[in-house]
């Protein structure tokens, strides 16, 4: 079974946080600078939530607020659901699926150590799926 630390391993563990007292335009400039969808939240060094490009979009532009006077606090999803490294990419695929949600914050005492998304989640079942098919194209051709 494919694990969440095999994911991380092979995709890295950067981690890119926003306070949650900074304003949706901080956030949305820090996404854009680092062509990200989503930042994890912290408030005081304690990990409090995920805020998204879907959150801004949802919370701020359909409903008429504005970048700049909307705390990043008052749209970010709290308490999200998350995973640990020896959860299985299964599990990843099943909260994302039942939560309608494309990021996965990686935990580990208390921390956030990873963030995963389905992008990653769908590049790593592909790379998984080549590197099957070539092993067996490589037994069944060895063994004739």
């Amino acid at each position: 079974m494919k694990k969440v630390s095999n994911l991380i391993y092979h995709k890295g563990n950067t981690v890119t946080v926003i306070d949650a007292s900074k304003t949706v335009y901080d956030a949305l400039e820090i996404m854009v600078q680092k062509n990200i969808g989503a930042l994890v939240v912290y408030n005081e060094d304690k990990f409090v939530g995920v805020v998204t490009e879907r959150d801004y979009a949802q919370k701020v532009i359909v409903k008429g607020k504005h970048s700049h006077d909307t705390l990043v606090s008052q749209i970010m999803q709290p308490s999200p659901a998350t995973v640990k490294f020896e959860d299985s990419i299964e599990k990843c695929m099943e909260l994302m699926s039942d939560k309608h949600i494309r990021y996965l914050p990686v935990v580990a005492d208390s921390h956030v150590v990873g963030l995963v998304s389905m992008g990653d989640v769908v590049r790593y079942i592909i790379e998984d799926q080549k590197n099957t098919i070539n092993h067996l194209q490589n037994f069944i051709s060895g063994g004739m």
